[in-house]
């Protein structure tokens, strides 16, 4: 038993990177199915040090068959090293890194994604860059209610789309909080950030201090 302890915490160790210290802790993990990690691996193997607190990245999850992440199984194979680090951390923010192709856009960004999916639309920001919660399996039972989780989606072949994801998942690195970023998305984008905050509400809800769930 003590020796499959050991094997775990080193798989767990070798597939992350760690850079700064101290709380908050944000993990964000990019490559997690299919071919995505051509489009998004690279932004986090270039990202520096927080100013403050902990950044660890996970900059390729899996370049196997693309399951999604969406998927009852997901977490429990391909992503189950990201379920390691998530308890072995216990991150306040959680961002995953996917790309989408623009012929999607609307089976991700459209009204009927809830009724389709199970969970709500993306919302759209610049560039081809789109904004929304992770899994709700991920979401309901690794995190607490006032952790920050996230996916952002860069289109593919969509050199604009790429850089400004990079700079966004750079800023992300340095918010301490849920609440001080959805203070400057609602700046930046209040309409897409009331939009989501109002989603958010109706999928998941409130915690037992009335705090948003996002």
């Amino acid at each position: 038993m003590r020796k499959q302890k050991g094997e775990l915490f080193l798989r767990i160790i070798m597939s992350y990177k760690i850079q700064g210290k101290g709380r908050p802790v944000r993990l964000f993990v990019a490559g997690l199915h299919g071919n995505e990690w051509k489009d998004t691996t690279d932004i986090l193997e270039n990202m520096g040090a927080p100013e403050k607190g902990t950044l660890a990245t996970i900059p390729l999850v899996s370049k196997g068959n693309y399951i999604s992440t969406l998927d009852d199984n997901y977490f429990t194979e391909a992503g189950q090293v990201i379920i390691d680090t998530v308890e072995e951390l216990r991150p306040e923010v959680y961002i995953e890194l996917h790309s989408y192709s623009a012929e999607n856009l609307e089976k991700l960004t459209g009204s009927e994604r809830l009724e389709r999916t199970g969970v709500p639309a993306f919302s759209q920001l610049d560039h081809g860059v789109l904004l929304g919660s992770v899994a709700p399996s991920i979401r309901r039972k690794y995190f607490p209610p006032e952790a920050l989780c996230l996916t952002f989606e860069i289109q593919k072949e969509n050199s604009l789309s790429k850089q400004y994801a990079s700079k966004m998942i750079n800023r992300m690195k340095e918010f301490t909080s849920r609440d001080e970023f959805l203070k400057c998305m609602l700046r930046r984008y209040p309409e897409q950030a009331r939009k989501a905050i109002e989603d958010y509400k109706k999928f998941y809800g409130f915690s037992d201090d009335g705090n948003l769930i996002l």
